[in-house]
């Protein structure tokens, strides 16, 4: 098992001070590059010095990668630096992805090798016409001598230009359909001249260095060895890469939200009101822990999404989507939170120390919208939801022991896993996401713990508990909801707002049960400071009032608690995460 803390500590070791100006990736140099729009070229060659790519290239393809955790926690120590790099990096990683899903072992090798030379990839998968509807895409692949003949262009891919390969998804079969699609690895250097043209760059809001354009095809040639997996297979693949793609992707979002964080924290603590700093302030103090507590929960969450897909891949399908529909949206608002903090000061664009911020809230955008925006990943939880609710609440005593035994293994960071293998990944649940279903049965835990306990803890994880139980309860009325919607609507409440509603209040569920698993089975792994009850309930009380919004269960003593753990991860340089991660401030 890779030591991660040693790795992680090497990573920022070798990116040196953020405020040093004359180091590696100092913010200074990374919000000069932004406003001059410029690709973050000398940034991707020093990660890729260091073997950054090494940590998403399998063994068996030369590389380092065996657990997906390693290069997830990884990427979120580059992207509180620049997400533009994190980004620019993370789209060869997933354009790898159609190649580790489905490719022979020689393309597993020659694209890993392509990688390690320093050369990029891009993912053609959206076309202009047709957005995040892959079924309607319209580029179209057809059967020539020794190949095949690519037609049409892909737009608003990210490396496109820059990139030495294009994954193209094409239509294979004149009816379309799922099984009527075929990715196609297209390499640059060897096409016939003007067969591929460049599109121009989209200027960004965010990411303002990422190249952001895209390719034309016109009768480009590619050899049969150039089908990635087997002809018609290319929906498959491109869904099993998403699953990847929108779990890592949350990544960014929370890096965004832990630099905001912590240049607030760096104001709050420095700036003296009304006789002293704003972070004790008992508003702005409180509007702190809040803000840690949210990262805290996406924290939890992507702890056992990013494990599933090696633990559990057989529900990656709806792991995926409740990540990439919760953290984006929580720590949207997070952002928000923190510019009140920070006052005036979060829409200064050069200031050697709090320019940092408005880049990461541009920034953040991309998190929301890419590799299938909200309503794209809701829809997949709505498609699902009435199996898993209807699972979650039945209990069969089975399934239930089923689950609390692999929950137990995706919350606890010491637990052995196999080597990632994205093939077994799963396009539906089939009714099953053992979190959820393993909610009520750690609720019960948390009050045998509360027994036996002493003093506040005693107290603690009492009112965890209670509230655990309460957001657990929830689920009896989505269930009831559901029928009814249904009942009433019939097959027009497939589409109904009202059934998006329900999806939504099931990711906050899924985020409350991995707060509760992983206080329950890795703590051993958690940051002694973040054991406490009191981080617990706190965190609790945050998806709480997403059902009530002005319920409190948390009084000042907890509060005070948790603001004393994020004081002292900020002052002593970590990750504002439960593992503890240290970070140059």
């Amino acid at each position: 098992m890779t030591d991660l803390p040693a790795l992680m500590a090497d990573l920022e070791r070798h990116l040196g001070d953020p405020f040093a100006q004359d180091g590696p990736m100092p913010f200074s140099r990374v919000l000069d590059m932004d406003e001059r729009e410029e690709y973050p070229h000398e940034f991707v060659d020093l990660l890729a010095s260091w073997g950054l790519y090494d940590w998403i290239i399998p063994v068996e393809a030369g590389g380092r990668a065996v657990h997906v955790e390693d290069g997830f926690n990884l990427y979120r120590l580059v992207a509180r630096r620049d997400p533009t790099t994190a980004t620019a990096m993370v789209i060869t990683t997933l354009s790898y992805m159609s190649v580790w899903t489905a490719g022979t072992p020689e393309q597993r090798r020659h694209f890993a090798d392509v990688i390690r030379s320093g050369r990029k990839l891009a993912w053609g998968l959206s076309e202009r016409r047709h957005g995040s509807d892959v079924l309607a895409n319209e580029t179209a692949a057809r059967r020539t001598e020794g190949g095949w003949l690519l037609d049409g262009e892909k737009w608003t891919i990210g490396n496109a230009t820059v990139a030495d390969v294009v994954m193209v998804f094409a239509r294979t079969s004149d009816k379309g359909g799922p099984g009527g699609y075929t990715v196609f690895a297209v390499e640059k250097g060897t096409l016939a001249p003007g067969s591929c043209e460049h599109l121009p760059h989209d200027p960004l809001h965010g990411l303002r260095g990422l190249d952001m354009s895209g390719v034309r095809l016109r009768d480009c040639f590619v050899p049969d060895s150039a089908v990635v997996g087997r002809v018609g297979q290319g929906l498959e693949v491109a869904l099993k890469s998403s699953q990847l793609a929108r779990v890592a992707i949350t990544s960014i979002a929370m890096s965004c939200t832990d630099t905001a964080l912590r240049t607030t924290l760096d104001f709050a603590t420095r700036r003296m009101i009304f006789g002293g700093p704003v972070s004790e302030v008992p508003y702005s103090r409180r509007r702190l822990v809040e803000s840690y507590a949210d990262l805290l929960v996406a924290d939890a969450l992507t702890t056992g999404a990013v494990r599933s897909l090696q633990l559990a891949p057989e529900q990656a399908s709806i792991w995926s989507s409740v990540v990439k529909y919760f953290v984006p949206t929580l720590l949207q608002e997070t952002l928000a939170r923190l510019a009140t903090v920070l006052g005036a000061r979060h829409y200064l664009r050069t200031h050697p120390r709090y320019g940092i911020f408005q880049k990461a809230v541009r920034d953040f955008a991309i998190a929301d919208f890419a590799d299938g925006n909200t309503v794209v990943n809701l829809k997949n939880i709505a498609l699902q939801l009435g199996n898993l609710v209807a699972t979650a609440v039945e209990q069969d005593p089975v399934k239930v022991a089923a689950a609390v035994e692999r929950t137990a293994a995706l919350f606890d960071p010491a637990h052995p896993m196999e080597p990632y293998r994205p093939a077994d990944q799963q396009l539906f649940s089939r009714g099953v996401d053992d979190p959820v279903l393993a909610l009520r049965s750690a609720v019960d835990a948390l009050h045998r713990a509360a027994a036996e306990a002493r003093g506040r803890d005693a107290a603690c994880l009492a009112a965890a508990a209670e509230t655990a139980g309460e957001i657990a309860g929830q689920l009896d009325r989505i269930a009831e909801e559901h029928r009814k919607l249904f009942s009433d609507l019939g097959k027009e409440a497939g589409q109904s707002a009202e059934l998006y509603d329900l999806a939504e209040q099931y990711t906050f569920v899924s985020a409350a049960a991995a707060l509760v698993h992983l206080h329950l089975h890795g703590r051993e792994a958690v940051d002694p400071a973040l054991r406490s009850p009191a981080v617990l309930l706190v965190c609790l009380e945050r998806m709480l009032r997403r059902f009530h919004p002005t319920r409190r269960v948390a009084g000042p003593q907890e509060v005070a608690e948790v603001a004393e753990a994020l004081y002292r991860a900020h002052s002593e340089g970590r990750l504002f995460s439960f593992r503890s991660f240290p970070v140059n401030r």
